[in-house]
């Protein structure tokens, strides 16, 4: 004898609803039993309908995922020289534009490059007139060829001490403008301005004004916020259907973007493998750094296109509600005449609140959606009696 007050309920629920007319079940479709219930039954017992939805793509859960910037958008700028931040002439969160100053540093070695670099030239110029008289002296035959050629040697060595100098005044941050007004001028400054590589936004200013830097101590991020980068971690068991070119859905509204990335590496600390996607549009509505819960759109395959009564095999979505499972078994409960035609269905995907199946199911059918573990304990008390 049963004594579990639970266990007796389900069984006195189910046999309420199977002592209906007709009781027992029903052959309506290969692989589904009916369960008899009349129209009163069903609203005594709360049982609500919803019609199915061809699904050709399905709509994964949602998973945690980062906005980042993509590494070839991302430039560090750093100080090249060493030296005090005299002025810092941007701020984190302001556009700037390719070759915009965005520090200027008060260097002393600067000068002493400047002095090396117009030292140069001087000497260059010398030896271009010695070279010039050598040219004359050994053309009437005074000099030997020997010191002709040691005198062009010393030119072309000091056209590249001063080609290698000209160099590092541009490496400091001085422009073309600036070192031509050095040579003209001959006016040293301990003062350079670093520039912005290309055009963007200011991500992060690392530095304060008075600071001593080094040479190469980064001072700003910039980036260039068109497109983004969205990473996901995925779990390993969810990757099916995910490659290149798969849909990802963003919450906020309208914001959309696509696989790029399907990493090798299960991570160890959550059994997550990076899917990383590519935004392009409205990418204003995002920030580098922002967490976000994505969702990913594999396309879900098609056994048959439909015909004329709107028949489809697979890819139907309905409620989650709607799908009830007996250990590996899974179904839905179909609308009809005379009661509800439990049938089976291959669970596909499962969505936020929607599951994905794989069904003989048409267009016109209604499946339920609320009550249905009433009609689960009749199905599953009526499999227990043998069918009746």
């Amino acid at each position: 004898m049963n004594n579990h007050p639970a266990r007796a309920g389900v069984c006195l629920f189910a046999a309420a609803l199977l002592l209906g007319p007709g009781c027992g079940f029903a052959a309506d479709r290969p692989g589904g039993e009916l369960i008899p219930l009349t129209a009163e039954q069903q609203q005594a017992y709360g049982i609500a309908l919803a019609a199915p939805e061809p699904a050709a793509e399905t709509l994964s859960r949602r998973f945690p995922g980062e906005v980042a910037v993509p590494n070839p958008q991302l430039r560090v700028v750093a100080a090249t020289r060493a030296g005090v931040i005299e002025a810092l002439l941007v701020a984190e969160g302001e556009p700037v534009q390719a070759g915009q100053a965005l520090a200027r540093i008060a260097s002393p070695e600067l000068v002493q490059v400047q002095s090396d670099y117009l030292e140069t030239l001087t000497r260059l110029d010398l030896a271009e007139t010695e070279l010039a008289r050598d040219r004359a002296l050994h053309k009437e035959g005074i000099i030997a060829e020997r010191r002709l050629l040691a005198s062009q040697a010393q030119v072309r060595e000091l056209k590249t001490l001063a080609e290698q100098r000209r160099q590092m005044l541009a490496l400091s941050g001085m422009d073309e403008a600036a070192i031509d007004a050095l040579v003209r001028e001959h006016r040293l400054s301990a003062s350079l301005d670093v520039r912005s590589p290309i055009a963007g936004v200011v991500l992060e200013q690392m530095v304060a004004t008075g600071q001593s830097v080094e040479a190469a101590a980064p001072l700003y991020r910039v980036a260039r916020l068109r497109p983004l980068w969205v990473e996901i971690h995925v779990p390993v068991e969810r990757l099916a259907g995910i490659a290149p070119g798969t849909r990802v859905l963003l919450p906020v509204p309208g914001i959309e973007g696509k696989v790029i990335t399907v990493g090798s590496k299960v991570h160890a600390a959550d059994q997550g493998v990076l899917v990383r996607a590519e935004v392009t549009q409205d990418t204003e509505r995002l920030r580098p750094g922002q967490f976000v819960e994505v969702q990913l759109r594999p396309s879900t395959p098609q056994d048959a296109d439909g015909d004329a009564d709107g028949d489809v095999d697979r890819g139907w979505r309905v409620p989650t509600a709607a799908v009830v499972r007996s250990g590996s078994d899974a179904r839905v409960f179909v609308a009809r005449d005379t009661g509800f035609l439990a049938l089976p269905v291959e669970v596909i995907a499962e969505e936020d609140r929607n599951a994905v199946v794989a069904a003989d199911l048409k267009r016109s059918d209604r499946v339920a959606v609320s009550g249905v573990a009433a009609l689960k304990a009749a199905w599953l008390a009526a499999q227990g009696d043998g069918g009746g």
